[in-house]
């Protein structure tokens, strides 16, 4: 079980780095056609789709990416936990 622990830790920390590499570079790549957009965009948006689905309308803002990035990390934490045998 420690290395299915380890993996979902993996694969946690990476979705959070592409989630913020995400935010981050959109404020400064403004073409959707850009290959680093476009891969970014197709492995993160199965994530923030749903949530953005399920947040009330907010002036504007998306706080989609805020949610995954909290929902992430807790659910990470949870599975990882478990599969450690803490809880």
């Amino acid at each position: 079980m420690p290395q299915i622990a380890e993996f979902v830790d993996a694969v946690i920390s990476i979705l959070t780095i592409l989630l913020f590499a995400r935010a981050i570079l959109s404020w400064f790549i403004q073409d959707p056609y850009n290959p680093i957009m476009r891969t970014l965009y197709d492995l993160t948006e199965p994530i923030l789709a749903p949530i953005r689905r399920r947040l009330p309308p907010m002036g504007g803002f998306d706080l989609s990416l805020i949610v995954a990035f909290i929902g992430l990390r807790i659910i990470g934490q949870l599975v990882v936990s478990l599969l450690r045998g803490y809880v």
